[in-house]
């Protein structure tokens, strides 16, 4: 038998196609985007806030995630990718795929940790917003290998857009932890996950995290100390001082300080021009 053949290339050439190029619209960069704010597809996205240069403090654990949490449990997709190019209503699905550890791996429920906000059991992005609106940082614990599965970016944008200053986690799925480090979110790994993990399982909405190591945050440190404090009825029960590693790199450190990647690019264009 002969191995079958064929042209490499078409004998009578490529088709020209459309040689005319016409812009849809005459867009200048200095000009808004008209959008409706009716929409409920789309909406401009505002420039996230830079860091403070403040070590993080009074920070609230939203859920301690048992087991594998991927990017579809963080950005659910389905009916939601209607909603890509409008993150506030995409927030709505945050983490809803997520089993809560400290509630038996109960998905999507989580407990409020401020007296008095609504809702005092929720979901975790109503609970998650009601912190934002109450200007409460949060963060998220995590299992091993966070983030796993698609590339998709807004299992990054919408933590940080409701509110979310860092990850703490067993293990990152890579591509995820650098999603996070481009929206100015914080990544980082326990340094004995087999032991400080389970310090979160338990009612984890009484807990208050602050770090030390995040002024003065380099390559060449990778380690930042994080204080958790279990309060009760107004006091401090119980402290551990845990020891987590960070892996970023010079650039990524940049991103953070100036709130995501696209505010340092911002910043580097208009001072080019």
């Amino acid at each position: 038998l002969e191995p079958p053949s064929g042209d490499e290339l078409p004998t009578r050439g490529y088709a020209t196609g459309r040689t005319e190029y016409e812009p849809l619209l005459d867009h200048q960069p200095s000009k808004p985007i008209p959008i409706s704010p009716s929409s409920t597809r789309l909406q401009t996205l505002e420039a996230f806030v830079p860091w403070n240069g403040q070590e993080f403090s009074n920070t609230r654990v939203l859920v301690t995630v048992q087991g594998k949490c991927t990017t579809d449990h963080i950005s659910a997709a389905g009916k939601w990718l209607k909603y890509k190019g409008h993150l506030e209503n995409l927030a709505r699905n945050t983490l809803i795929g997520a089993a809560n550890a400290a509630l038996d791996g109960q998905v999507n429920t989580v407990r409020n940790a401020i007296s008095g906000l609504e809702p005092s059991v929720g979901s975790i992005p109503d609970v998650a917003m009601s912190y934002k609106q109450a200007g409460v940082p949060w963060l998220v614990i995590a299992d091993y290998n966070y983030g796993e599965g698609s590339a998709r970016e807004h299992a990054a944008m919408q933590p940080r857009f409701l509110g979310c200053n860092m990850v703490i986690a067993r293990s990152f799925a890579r591509i995820h932890e650098t999603n996070l480090k481009k929206q100015g979110v914080l990544p980082l790994v326990f340094a004995r996950p087999d032991e400080d993990y389970f310090i979160f399982a338990k009612d984890p909405h009484e807990l208050v995290v602050s770090t030390h190591g995040v002024v003065g945050l380099n390559e060449n440190t990778p380690t930042v100390q994080v204080t958790v404090e279990r309060v009760q009825n107004g006091k401090v029960v119980e402290t551990h001082n845990i020891e987590c590693v960070h892996t970023m790199s010079a650039d990524q450190i940049g991103w953070f300080k100036a709130g995501s990647a696209l505010n340092l690019i911002a910043s580097q264009q208009k001072a080019a021009h």
